[in-house]
């Protein structure tokens, strides 16, 4: 079946139910002088929330993202969202780009153009990529499974089957946070596909039997194990109620655009390299168009679904099980913890490692051109 062309339009209907419930938000209250210490700030979101209602162009936004390629594909019964922007260079590499949680395909619209039309951008026209950047399943414009089982590996061979339906046998893959573990599967499962795995993050519990409390037999296993616990104590809520309970969760962050937002935002403030303010790096707009894609498609419940199915599935990797294709890891220093490159080893062939001076989680939000120049280097020998 060939792909469609796609573009967004949200209902007037749905916009003006959107302001209703932001107007009739019921505050909760606050310890005083409390900062972000225990969630997402009171004063914070009580500004953001009334740019969003008086200020906030959602128009402009769909319009502007109306402008990138858009299409939908039907693999396995599921209608696939996904952009895909040619390369402007004389023989464009094909790359799978994917996001993670609580990002969206909105992530990468500042990272499109450096690798499609790097020329344009002051590096050389023989760097350009073919960029494909699908939405997830149950993310956004795609649709939501249906029945159980969507894990990493699952989503790996779907995006086999669609760079296959676009004319790309061989690829490569880049992606942070869920989309670093579908590249990682893609690398494990599909190693004759590849031409190469570029990853801004690596879940370092997965190089160690997809546990946090197993003993490991080195000192720099261990100590990256103890700083790995000491974040999942203090930021790791999230994730044990997403891939323990998210159905619960989902009847909130359904219902309330606040609540969702405040989910979200929270995740950019803590992970992105911003000093406590996350419009140190990004604009209000670029925060609030990707809350807007989860709240217009109603996928808050379907997105943690993936932490769900996880929790029952964890990619393992190790000596004996490794992405074997030439993998560049790029270590950004406000990343969640990552592994020293000596345990990453384990499960995976690394030829490039490189520490950024900046940024954070959201590397193709944050640090666009950083990010661009390290997937250029990775893969310019690999053409």
């Amino acid at each position: 079946m060939a792909a469609e062309k796609f573009a967004i339009h949200v209902a007037d209907e749905l916009l003006a139910d959107l302001w209703r419930r932001l107007d009739a938000t019921r505050w909760p209250d606050e310890i005083e002088n409390a900062g972000w210490e225990g969630g997402t700030n009171l004063a914070y979101m009580r500004s953001l929330t009334a740019y969003w209602r008086n200020g906030y162009d959602w128009r402009r936004q769909e319009n502007a993202l109306n402008s990138l390629p858009q299409y939908r594909l039907t693999l396995d019964g599921l209608n696939v969202h996904f952009v895909h922007q040619r390369g402007n260079g004389p023989k464009p590499l094909p790359l799978v780009i994917t996001h993670g949680w609580p990002g969206s395909f909105v992530e990468m619209v500042k990272l499109l153009p450096l690798l499609t039309d790097p020329a344009a951008h002051g590096a050389s026209v023989d760097d350009a990529f073919d960029v494909v950047v699908p939405s997830l399943p149950g993310y956004g414009f795609s649709d939501r499974p249906r029945e159980r089982g969507m894990n990493p590996n699952k989503i790996a061979a779907l995006w086999v089957r669609l760079m296959a339906a676009l004319g790309h046998e061989r690829f490569g893959a880049q992606g942070g946070d869920w989309g670093a573990t579908v590249s990682s599967a893609l690398g494990l499962d599909h190693p004759d596909r590849m031409i190469g795995v570029h990853l801004n993050f690596i879940a370092g519990r997965f190089l160690l039997g997809g546990t946090l409390n197993e003993a490991q037999d080195d000192e720099v296993a261990k100590q990256y194990l103890s700083q790995l616990r000491k974040w999942w104590d203090l930021d790791g809520g999230y994730n044990h109620q997403q891939s323990t309970k998210p159905q619960t969760l989902s009847y909130g962050l359904n219902d309330s655009p606040v609540g969702l937002a405040a989910w979200i935002v929270e995740k950019f403030q803590t992970w992105s390299d911003c000093g406590g303010d996350p419009e140190r790096v990004l604009t209000r707009d670029e925060l609030l168009t990707n809350v807007m894609i989860y709240w217009v498609t109603q996928t808050v419940r379907s997105s943690m679904q993936l932490y769900f199915e996880s929790r029952e599935r964890p990619l393992r990797l190790s000596r004996g099980n490794r992405v074997t294709p030439p993998v560049a890891v790029a270590l950004f220093p406000k990343e969640i913890p990552m592994p020293p490159r000596s345990l990453a080893e384990r499960g995976y062939n690394i030829v490039r490692w490189t520490e950024m001076p900046k940024g954070g989680h959201f590397a193709a939000m944050e640090q666009p051109e950083l990010l661009a120049a390290d997937i250029r280097e990775f893969f310019r020998p690999l053409r």
